[in-house]
């Protein structure tokens, strides 16, 4: 249901009780409000930069820090990795949901956020098609080469492995410039890792492409969550198939930041496979309030032009900074490892005996044991990206940067503890609730037959049956009440008609 639905819930209610009236039920919980996005935990180049998003887009805050902190890991992911307490070495990838409805421009932000990331592809890509003649010139000759070596042998099979010996290695093919994609595959992300970039971003102002594209298929969902679950985790891609053959990839880093409706967000989080597999406890999910109705013109500030420059310079110059790679290697990453100083390693303990302390049966992160288990790495992780981005030459992770690391976790768990809240809703109260959104927002009569719901009503309630077990809840709760006899509706006798409260 819609912001403004609710509101008009909430106030035919409130009307009820001043009337001294039997009010309706809620048919769902109302949430608590949501958890502010700590921008000022960003440090001074990201958090300007979100600011001076907001100052020109006016989407919501925790979009916008959002989106230049997923930014940020993508330029960061392929210089280092993070040393945690317990001796592991984990990348610094990150994986990002932002929930917001549409009209909260969410592609306009995405767009301001990337900007350094396009016009370092144009460059990349200028550079590929310049060496790609180059490179097929340099393949040909190759190929032909080693035929003639074959033919002047004359079947003698040590002359003939001597002249390929001759040949050397084949030439090697300029890596594919794209550093962002919106909705791959799993399959078609592994082949682009085997001759592009080795540090790439998911990222997608429409969300929906990626969670209702063919990577996450029913047949493919589990395939997929499998594959992202082990690129967050820095294991080595190892795939072998009938077509491809044997493939091994190890270095290669995936940053993901998917911005989504609420509807097809909740397909994502509440789905029982991912919750299962591990994928929903790998992300970092925001879900602000809206900003429609107060975003009031005005002109952007010179502070927030100036803010932008110096973000996309310093994204820019993470991006442009050559990537350690194994010798001999063209996109096989060789991070350098990132150890927390003395007193980021206390913070960071003391971080984790928390959680811990909360995640027992009865506490108060039980219910996203699995999300909140991960909620140390997640801090550990995010610290190194804010260090990376003060200085991408940094060697250790300082108590500031920990702090902030920290600072962001907390405001995840706390976003997760509302989702996790709001995805414990059962199937047939949130398609009521869908039903009497429909009711009070799009039916324009104050009577409504079955016929009426499952012919014209919500998609998912075009059916006799689901529209009679939606009716019966609202009439259960209040909003609905049978007229004896029936009624006449848009010129049509209904022997069963209901009134609508509310209208």
């Amino acid at each position: 249901m819609s912001r403004d639905g609710a509101q008009a819930v909430k106030a035919i209610v409130a009307k009820a009780d001043r009337l001294g009236a039997e009010p309706p039920r809620p048919l769902i919980r109302e949430l608590p409000p949501a958890d502010p996005f700590p921008v000022d935990a960003l440090g001074d180049v990201l958090e300007a930069a979100a600011r001076a998003i907001n100052d020109r887009v006016q989407a919501p805050m925790a979009i916008c820090g959002q989106s230049t902190v997923a930014a940020a890991t993508l330029a960061g992911q392929g210089h280092a990795d993070v040393e945690l307490p317990t001796g592991q070495v984990k990348p610094i990838s990150n994986f990002f949901v932002s929930v917001a409805a549409t009209g909260e421009r969410k592609t306009a932000t995405d767009s301001e956020a990337l900007w350094p990331f396009r016009k370092r592809e144009t460059a990349l890509r200028e550079d590929y098609d310049q060496a790609l003649p180059e490179y097929e010139n340099a393949r040909i000759a190759w190929e032909k080469a080693r035929e003639r070596g074959v033919k002047g042998a004359k079947g003698d099979r040590a002359a003939i492995k001597a002249a390929l010996d001759c040949q050397g290695q084949p030439p090697t093919a300029p890596l594919s410039p794209m550093l962002t994609c919106p909705e791959p595959t799993y399959e078609g992300l592994c082949k682009h890792l085997v001759g592009g970039q080795p540090s790439i971003g998911i990222f997608s102002a429409e969300g929906g492409q990626f969670i209702g594209g063919h990577g996450m298929t029913p047949e493919a969902m589990l395939r997929t969550a499998t594959g992202l679950s082990s690129l967050w985790d820095g294991e080595t891609i190892k795939r072998v198939r009938a077509a491809d053959g044997a493939t091994i990839l190890p270095g290669r880093r995936v940053a993901l930041h998917l911005m989504a409706q609420p509807d097809v967000a909740a397909m994502m989080l509440s789905d029982q496979l991912l919750l299962n597999q591990g994928l929903l406890s790998r992300c970092l999910v925001t879900a602000p309030e809206s900003n429609a109705g107060t975003r009031l013109w005005h002109e952007p500030s010179n502070d927030s032009d100036a803010a932008m420059k110096r973000y996309g310079g310093r994204i820019l110059d993470m991006l442009e900074k050559p990537l350690p790679l194994v010798s001999g290697k063209t996109n096989e990453l060789s991070p350098r490892v990132l150890r927390l100083a003395p007193d980021a390693r206390k913070m960071w303990i003391g971080f984790a005996d928390n959680i811990e302390g909360q995640i027992r049966p009865e506490g108060a992160l039980a219910t996203v044991r699995g999300l909140a288990n991960k909620f140390p790495e997640h801090a550990a992780r995010l610290a190194a990206v804010l260090a990376l981005v003060s200085d991408i030459e940094v060697t250790e992770i300082s108590p500031e940067h920990m702090a902030a690391g920290v600072t962001l976790a907390q405001h995840y768990v706390a976003e997760a503890l509302r989702m996790f809240e709001s995805s414990r809703v059962s199937p047939n109260l949130a398609l009521a609730q869908k039903l009497l959104g429909w009711l009070h927002q799009s039916w324009n009569e104050r009577v409504i037959s079955l016929p009426d719901i499952y012919q014209g009503g919500p998609n998912p309630i075009r059916d006799k049956a689901t529209a009679a077990k939606s009716v019966a809840i609202l009439v259960d709760h209040g909003w609905l009440h049978q007229i004896e006899g029936g009624a006449e509706i848009a010129g049509s006798r209904r022997r069963e008609a209901w009134r609508i409260i509310g209208r």
